[in-house]
């Protein structure tokens, strides 16, 4: 199995007739019990696992291409090929499969690719092949319509290129194309055009060699110029041979391998520039023509990967000081393409091929060719840069990281020879490149910054025994490359307003930010220090000020992804430094706009409201409270003074916050109609007190004390949900202008009053019976009439007082509302009695 004959890598072909690579591995052939058959089988030579087994159907139709290629369907829509290492492979696994299907192993096709019906196979078994009118010029016209007239059909069209084969039919023709150049025969030009166009769609590897070798390609060219659709011929030759040059910058020793070069470029241009579109049906009839591209770019990529004098010339004269400009440009323009030819190869090839790139010292190239001044160097450097990134993060962090260690120990030298070290980390270079870019669209600017965001992106960083790459590479990132990466955004923030804003600045600001807002999500404790010690938060937002709205958002969405984290550390550093200041007057000046500004501003304080951030909540209201009081179109702000309030009555009734809490641990729910008349308990507190709807219960027993409250409580009915509308008017009905005197008191139903904290008598308590702002109807003091059911917060008999949830209580569901829209007639009737 270690026979390099059998060697081969396995394809199969993808929905965008591309190939895919599955692997390399070894081939064999032998008879499979499962499959009843002799079989196809390819083990991976890595770690011996199967990559292919695929039986020999006596009916499939196999090809062979390029003397190394073995290409067949499996189903309709599932090709397969194997490409050989050497060709004595490929001819020894092709006799097996001609043998099986009882072939000539000299054919290159065993099979018609598609069945014929039943009436033509027998018409085209009574001819043993397809006979070629003579090639003459006279008979072009009927050579071209024999072509055109064997197209729809797969038998024939075998035989045709059976025939172009055997009889060097293709050389003929193509001298026929020079006679009608010389005698300007258009009409034969345009018959030319039609017999090679057909050749082309016929699909054949076979014929494609011929067309494609030195003495014939140029020719087929030529007579692709001379379409009849069009007025006047095409120029594709002059292209070819005056204007587009071949540049050696590095001489190649192996003429296999520069006229493998020179052939595939010609066969791209034919596919892209010469050949006409083809039709949804012509589609798949130029697959082989893609799969002669794709194969010969893997050899070239292969062959140049082996030669280590090429490479180590290239690498040499990339980075001699010496060089001059345009030689460098042509070394760089080559190693990007170079790079872009590696895409084709399959992954443990890719492996080795960067592999073999890093230790030619690749990287420390890229970083003296970037710090020239050669835009266009720069910009190619800018593309093989990214190849690199992309494909293998890890090793450019690893390379830039011993780069600083590097620089670190040259600069202790320095530091005692009193020298400075004026070397520059490639990723500052990047850096640099990124600010620096004069694209009015900032192109080269976007791209760099998706690089620096792959590079500190923790999820493609790796973790072993040893050592945590996060830790160690995010600790250099800060430590070397983040000043420079906000360079820009704090020489432009030091003042009230930015102190340049035109949209080419507020672009690259946007991208900064951008970056920045990814590593605030994504980097912990890191950015958490550089954020507080080097007061970024308020630079950045200094921004809100700019003109351009795309960027005050970019300032925004940054502080909405710190507040998001709610960590204790960056509030008490936004309060300290109050940095709410440029989003409030961002918001007042803003006016009624409704936009995105006003929707991204209310959303953040929504956000403190809802998730009940304390320290953020008490510092909003004690600070802004009076700019923000009159907006009312939103209950968010009013929500918020509502919150700070019940946070202040807590602090002074720490004996009401327990009991909260022993209340929250104890009840559990229970339909109001099972309740007991001496179990009933009633509520009598202010509206304030209650934290998220919850009411603070005191228990109303003639013969239970203080310590059997919890009883009781555990068969307290459940609580009404308002709905959001009753949030407003309970906001509208109570004064949040100033504290209240909170309160909380037990009312016994035999009418003696325990009072637990009592700063106020009952009748002044908004919403007791008797109080002015109260929402129950003074007529009907027993029961909840109809007209008052949305408001009604409370129902009273005697001296109880029931008092429903408020709309906050995430912790009821809305099947309470089902249960208790109105209570029962027989408790109306016993609270009356």
């Amino acid at each position: 199995m270690t026979d390099t004959r059998r060697r081969v890598k396995v394809y199969t072909l993808n929905e965008d007739r591309q190939w895919d690579d599955r692997g390399t591995g070894h081939v064999s052939s032998g008879y499979v019990e499962r499959l009843k058959g002799m079989s196809l089988l390819v083990r991976a030579e890595s770690d011996g696992s199967l990559l292919l087994e695929s039986k020999i159907n006596p009916n499939t139709a196999y090809q062979k291409q390029q003397d190394t290629l073995i290409v067949w369907s499996e189903a309709e829509n599932y090709d397969l090929a194997l490409s050989f290492q050497e060709k004595a492979g490929c001819d020894e696994i092709w006799e097996k499969i001609c043998q099986v299907q009882g072939k000539d192993p000299s054919v290159d096709i065993t099979q018609d690719l598609v069945d014929e019906s039943e009436e033509e196979r027998f018409d085209d078994m009574s001819s043993p092949g397809l006979e070629l009118p003579s090639c003459e010029l006279s008979r072009l016209e009927e050579i071209a319509e024999l072509v055109a007239s064997s197209l729809p059909s797969p038998l024939r069209r075998e035989k045709l290129a059976l025939a172009l084969e055997n009889e060097g039919y293709i050389k003929k023709l193509l001298e026929l194309f020079h006679v009608c150049e010389d005698l300007e025969n258009i009409e034969g030009l345009h018959h030319l055009y039609e017999i090679i166009k057909g050749i082309f769609l016929l699909n054949r590897t076979a014929l494609f060699e011929v067309m494609f070798s030195e003495e014939c390609i140029m020719d087929v060219i030529g007579c692709l110029e001379y379409d009849p659709a069009l007025s006047q011929p095409r120029k594709h030759r002059e292209f070819l041979t005056k204007t587009a040059k071949f540049k050696e910058v590095i001489p190649i020793s192996d003429p296999e391998l520069k006229q493998k070069i020179h052939q595939t470029y010609r066969v791209q241009y034919i596919q892209d520039m010469v050949l006409p579109t083809p039709s949804v049906f012509e589609e798949n009839m130029l697959s082989t023509l893609h799969s002669f591209i794709f194969f010969n770019k893997v050899e070239i990529v292969g062959m140049l990967q082996e030669d280590e004098k090429f490479l180590t010339d290239l690498f040499a004269q990339l980075t001699d000081e010496a060089t001059d400009e345009e030689k460098r440009q042509e070394l760089v323009n080559f190693l990007k393409e170079f790079c872009a030819f590696s895409q084709t190869l399959q992954p443990q090839n890719r492996d080795a091929f960067f592999k073999t790139l890093s230790n030619m010292g690749i990287l420390p190239a890229l970083e003296v060719i970037l710090g020239m001044d050669d835009t266009q160097v720069r910009s190619a450097a800018t593309d093989i840069f990214s190849y690199l990134v992309e494909y293998n993060p890890s090793m450019v962090r690893e390379f830039v990281m011993q780069e600083a260690q590097q620089n670190d120990d040259v600069s202790k030298k320095l530091t005692e020879q009193k020298i400075t070290n004026k070397d520059i980390l490639l990723i500052n270079l990047i850096i640099e490149h990124m600010i620096c870019d004069t694209d009015p669209e900032l192109g080269g600017a976007v791209q760099l910054m998706g690089l620096l965001r792959t590079l500190v992106d923790p999820e493609n960083m790796l973790a072993t025994a040893n050592k945590t790459e996060k830790t160690e590479f995010l600790g250099f990132f800060y430590k070397h490359c983040m000043h420079v990466l906000t360079a820009p955004l704090l020489a432009n923030t030091t003042e009230d307003k930015p102190s340049k804003d035109d949209f080419q600045t507020a672009q690259l600001l946007a991208l900064v930010l951008e970056l920045l807002t990814f590593c605030v999500e994504h980097h912990t404790y890191h950015i958490k220090n550089y954020i507080i010690n080097k007061d970024i938060l308020r630079r950045v937002l200094v921004l809100m000020a700019s003109k351009h709205a795309f960027l005050a958002l970019c300032a925004l969405r940054f502080k909405r992804k710190i507040i998001g984290l709610k960590d204790e550390f960056y509030n008490r550093y936004i309060m300290k430094s109050f940095l709410f200041e440029p989003v409030v007057k961002a918001f007042l000046n803003n006016g009624s706009r409704y936009n995105l500004m006003n929707s991204a501003i209310i959303e953040m304080f929504e956000f403190i409201r809802v998730e009940d951030i304390k320290s953020l909540t008490a510092h909003v209201v004690e600070n802004y409270w009076k700019a923000l009081e009159d907006v009312d179109y939103v209950q968010t702000f009013k929500g918020l003074k509502l919150r700070f309030e019940q946070q202040r009555e807590r602090q002074d009734n720490p004996k009401l916050d327990s009991m909260r809490s022993i209340l929250r641990n104890h009840r559990y729910r229970r339909d109001a109609r099972t309740l007991e008349d001496e179990e009933e308990m009633w509520f009598n507190t202010d509206e304030d007190d209650m934290e998220d709807g919850e009411a603070v219960v005191s228990p109303s027993d003639k013969t239970k004390n203080d310590d059997d409250i919890m009883d009781p409580i555990s068969k307290f009915m459940e609580r009404k949900k308002l709905k959001e509308s009753e949030e407003k008017e309970v906001l509208l009905k109570t004064n949040l202008s100033g504290r209240q005197s909170p309160s909380f008191k037990l009312s016994l139903s035999s009418g003696t009053k325990t009072t637990l904290s009592s700063q106020s008598p009952a009748t002044n308590l908004p919403g007791s019976p008797g109080s002015p702002g109260s929402p129950g109807s003074p007529g009907s003091p027993g029961s909840i009439p109809k007209s008052t059911s949305q408001t009604a917060a409370i129902t009273t008999k005697g001296g109880l007082v029931g008092l429903v949830d408020y709309p906050d209580d995430d912790e009821e569901d809305d099947e309470d509302d089902d249960k208790e829209d109105t209570l029962p007639l027989s408790k109306k009737a016993k609270f009356e009695s």
